[in-house]
């Protein structure tokens, strides 16, 4: 397997000729089985300034719905997707509209008054607010100095996002673990329950938090390694989190760790340090990002990392990640960069488990195998690896979970590793997409 297959979900189109008003977009399976939900995304930076678009299929000239992200948040959009359903062996034409006005706002499917099918939100406390799912001090990004933990004063404790089949989160600390929640119906919910639902929305069928985390990976969270155990990122310059898409096909959440020194102790709570006396030499910067499409209860991970002093020659740290071992859980690998587990634990801990369950989940993770240094065995917390990455290179892979209180669901471990079989065969053979020669883009262009 190469290390470059696990971005085939993720596969983003890069145009050739600048500042097309149009092109045409094939997109074709080259698998045996059907697909759905697919990402197509394309990059913009060829096509100078685009405000509006519209995508239609070619052959009925329906309109799909797409959208249009500034991911680096320069006020210039970067990229637009949208997505398909394809049958085996499948291959179907978009055109892709494009207007530096906007004068295409009326149709643009990426309009306001388009129906969001995924959801993102991060929330200061409100203090005043005593219900645990009435909070209103919405934000967009946070950034914290140096031994500050917001983890406290984040509502649901950092950015939250779902579509209609399941919901993530991720901490707002040293921690940073990837948490879910998990659901009985198709459908939006975390802008009612915000990760915490009343008794009167569990009683008409609304999720909640199915997975005690712990000190744990959780579902894919990316930690360090000493060579003996995973680490936390304790000492980091500055920790973020941002939303960079909110709907109404994807959100993104980035995470940022500047100047992480990597496996520092933690800190003292009464430990001042003179910036004369910082440490700076062999800090790291890591840019996570999270990517939840419309319809897909996968999570695509795309982590970067760089020096964070120009020019230094720092030792590249080492990483480790992988899923919980939960509770008597059953597991399954591929060794080669597949993972999952069925289990049933308490989803809080115990002082807090009065109005809980014990809860059933299936977890997975799919990583390139080209980036494993090692599949570790079982211990009491996780089912881990050691993973390299490189400096100027992202590592993409993919986490996924299910409750076993879905109504759309799996219900077994049989059916869940049978589910992360198939996923992986999707996750490693990428869609081929060209675009194709119009008269507004004569060369046509992409690759397969």
């Amino acid at each position: 397997m190469k290390r470059t297959t696990l971005t085939a979900i993720l596969f983003i189109v890069t145009a050739i000729v600048a500042h097309a008003a149009s092109i045409s977009v094939e997109v074709k399976n080259p698998s045996n089985f059907k697909r759905t939900s697919v990402p197509v995304v394309i990059s913009l930076k060829e096509y100078g300034t685009v405000r509006s678009a519209k995508v239609s299929n070619t052959n009925s000239n329906e309109t799909v719905t797409c959208q249009l992200d500034d991911l680096d948040q320069d006020g210039l959009m970067d990229e637009l997707c949208f997505l398909v359903d394809l049958s085996a062996k499948e291959k179907r034409t978009f055109t892709v509209m494009m207007s530096e006005g906007y004068d295409l706002s009326a149709d643009n499917t990426a309009g306001p008054t388009t129906p969001a099918r995924v959801y993102v939100e991060m929330l200061l406390s409100n203090k005043k607010v005593k219900e645990e799912n009435k909070h209103d001090l919405y934000i967009s990004q946070l950034t914290v100095d140096r031994g500050v933990n917001p983890y406290n004063q984040l509502h649901h404790h950092g950015a939250a996002f779902e579509n209609e089949l399941v919901a993530y989160r991720i901490y707002f600390d040293h921690r940073q673990t990837v948490d879910i929640y998990g659901k009985y119906h198709r459908q939006l919910e975390l802008r009612q329950t915000q990760f915490y639902p009343d008794d009167t929305q569990k009683k008409t069928g609304f999720g909640d938090d199915v997975l005690w985390v712990g000190n744990t990976f959780g579902v894919g969270t990316l930690r360090g390694y000493d060579g003996q155990q995973p680490t936390m990122l304790y000492d980091v310059l500055h920790r973020s989190q941002r939303i960079l898409a909110r709907g109404p096909l994807r959100t993104i959440v980035e995470v940022t760790d500047e100047g992480w020194l990597p496996n520092a102790p933690a800190p003292s709570p009464t430990e001042i340090v003179d910036a004369k006396l910082l440490q700076m030499e062999q800090r790291v910067t890591l840019t996570t990002r999270y990517t939840l499409y419309a319809n897909r209860r996968d999570c695509f991970v795309e982590v970067g990392v760089k020096p964070t002093m120009a020019n230094q020659k720092t030792t590249l740290p080492r990483f480790s990640t992988g899923i919980i071992n939960v509770k008597e859980s059953e597991e399954f690998s591929d060794h080669h960069g597949l993972r999952g587990c069925w289990g049933t634990d308490w989803p809080v801990s115990a002082k807090d488990s009065v109005g809980h369950k014990r809860e059933t989940v299936g977890l997975g993770i799919c990583l390139p195998a080209g980036n494993i240094v090692g599949e570790w065995p079982a211990d009491k917390d996780n089912y881990g690896y050691e993973i390299s990455m490189n400096y100027g290179r992202k590592l993409c892979y993919a986490i996924s979970f299910c409750s076993d209180n879905e109504d759309f669901g799996y219900h077994s471990a049989t059916e869940w590793f049978d589910y992360l079989k198939q996923w992986k065969r999707e996750v490693m053979k990428a869609v081929e997409i060209r675009i194709k020669p119009t008269p507004s883009h004569p060369k046509g262009g992409g690759f397969e």
